[in-house]
């Protein structure tokens, strides 16, 4: 049977009206990162490494200046990285150990006003992502604090400078607090003026409940500081133990994941002692490579966790597979 163009066209309007219009993807774009927590178990402990952002460091070879130029393009470029900007995750712990809750690190914060945004609108996520966990402020008994650079504890007060944390204790090495809390040290790069100002609104805050940390001394049962010096003054890691397994939180030993890992003795930006932070690395990283202790790293790749593995030159990072209790 033939049909006519016109019952043809006849027939398709037909069909078009007896079904509903089609989606037109009219919503708009949301541009909101969800909130983003991640909760695993070491031994009996139950920890949460909670976001607060990413951290964009700028050009790689203004953040590693004593890298090979060539060298440096060709570590990322091997590793599917761009090679025009590097971006650190911030990824902060929060640790139940059955008796009392743990926040290592606090984030950028809000704080230091526009000072806050330093590295762009991307940070300040922590409080945001810690109660999206199931975590409220006032639960936290003691923030231990790596070091004191800004991206690690402006989140200790909220812009008026009150307490973030009401009931915490802040434990932090005397060499940093004295160091980062001392008008002397405004000098050098001009990043030091606001980092001390900051480190200043926020710990004096907590002078009343300050403790103080101890190279291999408990901080709470379970929970060890080792001093790693040269990143700043008085920056320490943390050995998390219960049961058979130990994860060492590492905060800023080393900022990225493949560069500082592959040339751990290349210098970084923020080094107060650019040379000691590259010993003290190098002898940290071997030493989780012989022990094959878990790792959590403040900078690395969400969520963190993996190990250190040796490799060539240096070190080798080995993401640990994330489990289903995730979030982001």
């Amino acid at each position: 049977m033939m049909v006519s163009r016109r019952t043809a066209f006849g027939l398709g309007a037909a069909l078009a009206a007896s079904f509903p219009a089609a989606a037109r993807a009219a919503a708009p774009f949301r541009n909101q990162a969800a909130p983003a927590w991640y909760r695993f178990r070491i031994g009996e402990f139950e920890a949460t490494v909670i976001s607060d952002g990413h951290l964009p460091l700028g050009k790689p070879a203004e953040g590693f200046p004593s890298a090979p130029p060539a060298e440096l393009t060709q570590i990322l470029e091997q590793s599917f990285l761009p090679t025009d900007g590097v971006l650190l995750e911030q990824n902060i712990l929060v640790l139940n150990t059955g008796r009392q809750l743990i926040l290592f690190d606090t984030g950028m914060g809000e704080s230091m006003g526009e000072a806050s945004r330093m590295f762009g609108p991307t940070t300040g996520r922590m409080l945001a992502n810690l109660r999206a966990a199931g975590f409220e402020p006032a639960q936290i008994d003691i923030v231990a604090l790596t070091h004191a650079h800004c991206d690690h504890c402006w989140g200790l007060v909220d812009a008026s400078g009150a307490r973030v944390f009401p009931n915490a204790q802040v434990a932090i090495s005397e060499a940093d607090l004295k160091f980062w809390t001392d008008d002397a040290n405004k000098r050098g790069p001009a990043f030091m003026t606001p980092f001390v100002d900051g480190a200043k609104r926020n710990l004096n805050a907590y002078r009343d409940r300050m403790m103080m940390l101890r190279d291999e001394q408990p901080v709470v049962p379970g929970v060890v500081a080792l001093s790693t010096p040269g990143h700043t003054v008085g920056h320490h890691v943390f050995a998390i133990t219960s049961g058979n397994r130990t994860v060492i939180n590492t905060g800023d030993l080393a900022h990225h994941h493949e560069i500082m890992l592959r040339r751990p003795a290349w210098e970084f930006a923020y080094d107060t002692d650019p040379a000691q932070s590259a010993r003290t690395r190098t002898r940290m990283l071997d030493r989780m490579a012989s022990e094959r202790h878990g790792v959590l790293s403040y900078h690395f790749p969400w969520p963190g966790l993996g190990h250190v593995a040796r490799e060539a030159q240096g070190y080798e990072w080995v993401p640990t597979a994330m489990n289903v209790t995730t979030n982001g």
